[in-house]
């Protein structure tokens, strides 16, 4: 009989080093996308105790669409941080993965010198369950990796679905990659995500100079049309920047959303995001958004956790599983109206009321 698996301490994923720790944060995520009650338990003390030595990294988000090239932009930065003395991690959200049952990133064999850097960790998306759970387990990895030393923290995600807005509610700085020709078709672009960014990097700038120096204009533009009609901060930012010199409104810094252009591939303009980038996190941190912002995600998290467990409570009430595949045969069939169907078995979750059904029996 194989010996029971020693359990991952907080102790071994922050003060051991080399590949005993990596060995130590590997289990310790594994247990966290574990979806058993005991190992649920076990990972929630992990975690209570891990907290005490998070939050000193700074966490990156990446999002752009297929073939923009994320994958050699994020190598290149992550040997240029190595560099410059850092240690950082990769993870994942990738909302493909919970359809197909198969992750279209985090594949290593894209990132090889990276990889297999010994002050880089890479880990793929968890490969199944919802957004949401996905989300949350990338959220608990980023913890252990900040626990362990990983003062960098990239998250990224392929530019589908509602996967940028997980991204951009667990990081400090979110940046949107584009290609040379995003400025030929604005439109293309989901203006959601465009107000979600922080920076915009025109990747492959070396393709098509020209067209990335007018991607580049094109996209400066919108981000101050979206600061003027969108995103409240960036309106905040374009009032400031245009206040008068002196006055209360100028004293006051805000970040206005940057649009660089660089080449993953030749490693050009790599330090000159970077520079952008610590332009951000001083500013930010000066003005006190930076704590805001983390304070608001610790927030969300707290209650999609809830939302999430109260909808498992409801799905696994012994009357609602008894009474929901009637209901559900009704609300497809239009024979019960949706609102009516999801009150009735709320009440017989809380044991107010049995399921009326369309023909009024109960």
């Amino acid at each position: 009989m194989p010996a029971a698996r020693t359990p991952v301490t907080a102790e071994a994923l922050v003060e051991a080093d080399g590949p005993q720790q990596r060995r130590a944060i590997a289990k310790a995520i594994t247990l966290l996308e574990s979806t058993r009650p005991d190992h649920r338990a076990q990972a929630d003390e992990l975690l209570t105790a891990l907290l005490p030595h998070t939050g000193k990294s700074f966490r990156l988000g990446i999002s752009g669409v297929p073939g923009v090239g994320k994958s050699t932009f994020i190598e290149t930065l992550g040997l240029y941080l190595i560099g410059q003395g850092h240690r950082v991690a990769v993870l994942t959200i990738d909302p493909s993965s919970t359809v197909s049952g198969g992750s279209i990133l985090g594949d290593k064999t894209r990132m090889e010198k990276l990889s297999v850097h010994e002050r880089a960790y890479i880990r793929p998306s968890p490969s199944s369950g919802t957004l949401g759970g996905v989300a949350e387990k990338t959220r608990e990895a980023m913890l252990v990796c900040e626990a362990a030393g990983y003062d960098i923290v990239i998250v990224e995600t392929v530019g589908v679905g509602q996967s940028e807005t997980a991204v951009s509610g667990m990081t400090d700085m979110f940046v949107l990659l584009q290609l040379p020709n995003a400025g030929d078709d604005l439109q293309a672009i989901k203006k959601g995500v465009m107000e979600l960014a922080d920076l915009v990097v025109i990747n492959k700038a070396d393709i098509d100079k020209d067209a990335a120096t007018r991607a580049q204009a094109q996209i400066t533009s919108a981000l101050r049309l979206f600061g003027h009609h969108g995103n409240p901060a960036h309106a905040q930012a374009l009032h400031a920047a245009h206040a008068v010199p002196g006055s209360p409104e100028a004293e006051i810094r805000f970040w206005l959303p940057k649009v660089i252009q660089l080449s993953a591939l030749l490693g050009t303009g790599v330090d000159a995001f970077w520079d952008a980038v610590l332009q951000f996190k001083a500013l930010q941190t000066a003005n006190g958004k930076l704590a805001t912002r983390r304070e608001k995600q610790a927030l969300a998290w707290m209650w999609e956790r809830i939302d999430a467990g109260l909808k498992q409570a409801f799905r696994q009430h012994p009357q609602v599983r008894e009474l929901l595949p009637e209901a559900l045969a009704q609300v497809a069939a239009g024979t019960l109206p949706a609102s009516t169907a999801a009150r009735n078995l709320l009440a017989a979750q809380a044991g107010r009321a049995q399921f009326n059904t369309s023909d009024g029996t109960t």
